[in-house]
């Protein structure tokens, strides 16, 4: 059993920490925030995750997670003294007015640890940070720590996806370790051990680099999918089908080739936002990167426009939203589409009626002049069209032909390409899905010369065998 402790009881602290604790280590939870770190001990939980709550439940039962107040000097400064691990866990939002990260959070977190530290203790870094903040965190810890206290930092990334947090943890692909300090490196692959996993350890801005790098090809790969289904739907392909055709190959794989309204969450945006900054000020030239973000925005504008053109107007129309979280699983209305839809069918005078089974708590704080609603069924309600926003599994199942009863106008938007085209056309709606060959234009000029270069002239082949 280790002595481990986590500062910041966000997603991911508040996972990490659990998970370790599940493990087998004393783990104890530290935050500024006392209300948070009041509702957790009574076992009321900041965020939905399945499973979280039940395991963390479970862990404080049996001793091995507790949580602590900053306002609890004594017991902060006491957990922080005497843990072998620190893991550092806290935000690091997109700065205000500009897209670089905001490391006012670290710098605090780091300077009382500092205070707080005895004898040799391994910080790691699980905060997503820019490259060259491990040294940066060093450097503040080593101002301000006690002449007799020694430490190493390490970076360790997070891969955690919401909705399924608790198994990245338990399973994940690989765990990523940077330092200067190798033996520390080595001895935070401890904790892992038991996970059997594959273990990467290397140096400090290689490590931070790698989550970077890991979520802007993620956040590529969509958008790339996403600028091939608007060009299907222009030429009358099905992008569900390409996608599969293209996951097939061994080299590309179908995983983030899922057609929709584009990333959101509290990761893909302000990491791909963060690295196109440091890429900028280090006098490269992102412009992939600044793709990436712009068809992640365009897509959510797409949408809209497509409404628009199916009704005619937006003026006056009742719009119905199936779900409203970035994913589905979670409550996080972090970069979520639905935020930026909202806003803009609103700002042409069209209504908003929404339901989402976790995220309506979030949502209100974003979002205001919206008619919430107990279930898709009381969306569908005097509809002029419905968007399906979220794919939460309820969805997958509803009654579309009670849907149609109760709408006004029958327009159907499938957001996330949930459903066959042909199951919901069957029950009288008019579907749109995302890249589903909805509108097809008719080829402009001589067809072989303007898009298949086909030559006036074509030599005869005389051997078919050769071919």
């Amino acid at each position: 059993m280790r002595r481990i402790c986590v500062v910041g009881t966000g997603y991911v602290g508040l996972t990490t920490g659990t998970c370790f604790a599940d493990l087998g280590n004393d783990v104890t939870c530290l935050d500024i925030d006392a209300g948070k770190i009041a509702n957790l001990r009574r076992g009321e939980m900041p965020i939905y995750e399945p499973g979280l709550a039940e395991m963390v439940l479970h862990n404080q039962a049996a001793g091995r997670l507790r949580f602590v107040a900053e306002v609890d000097t004594e017991a902060y400064d006491t957990a922080l003294a005497e843990a072998e691990f620190i893991f550092i866990a806290v935000s690091t939002p997109t700065h205000a007015g500009s897209d670089r990260a905001d490391l006012r959070a670290v710098r605090a977190c780091a300077q009382r640890i500092a205070r707080s530290l005895s004898g040799h203790t391994i910080i790691i870094n699980k905060s997503t940070v820019p490259i060259g903040a491990g040294d940066w965190v060093a450097a503040i810890v080593d101002t301000y720590r006690a002449p007799d206290v020694t430490f190493a930092v390490v970076s360790n990334p997070e891969f955690l996806r919401e909705g399924s947090a608790l198994l990245d943890f338990m399973q994940p692909d690989r765990v990523v370790l940077g330092s200067t300090d190798k033996h520390a490196a080595e001895t935070v692959a401890q904790l892992y051990l038991t996970l059997r996993c594959r273990v990467m350890i290397t140096d400090l801005r290689t490590a931070e680099m790698i989550k970077y790098a890991s979520n802007a090809f993620l956040a590529t790969s969509i958008s790339f999918i996403n600028e091939i289904a608007r060009i299907c739907e222009r030429l009358g392909a099905d992008v569900k089908e390409v996608a599969a055709g293209m996951g097939y190959d061994k080299r590309i794989g179908g995983a983030f080739l899922d057609a929709g309204l584009g990333f959101g969450g509290s990761c893909f945006p302000k990491d791909v936002k963060a690295l196109a900054h440091m890429a900028a000020f280090s006098g490269c030239h992102p412009q992939l990167l600044r793709a990436v973000l712009d068809i992640n925005y365009d897509q959510r504008l797409h949408v809209v426009t497509r409404v628009r053109e199916a009704l005619g107007s937006l003026d006056g129309k009742h719009i119905g939203l199936l779900g409203l979280a970035f994913k589905p699983n979670t409550d996080d209305m972090r970069e979520a589409p639905s935020v930026d839809l909202i806003k803009q069918l609103q700002a042409e005078n069209a209504t908003i009626a929404a339901y989402d089974p976790q995220a309506e708590a979030n949502s209100r704080e974003l979002v205001s002049n919206v008619r919430y609603c107990s279930d898709a069924y009381d969306v569908a309600i005097d509809a002029d069209a419905l968007i399906l926003v979220t794919e939460w599994r309820e969805f997958r199942a509803l009654d579309l032909r009670r849907l149609y009863a109760a709408m006004r106008t029958h327009i159907f938007f499938d957001g996330r390409n949930l459903y066959e085209p042909e199951v919901v056309r069957n029950a009288g709606f008019q579907y749109f899905g995302i890249g589903r060959g909805y509108q097809p234009q008719p080829f402009l000029g001589n067809i072989e010369q303007d898009l298949y270069l086909v030559p006036d002239h074509i030599e005869p082949v005389e051997d078919a065998k050769a071919i």
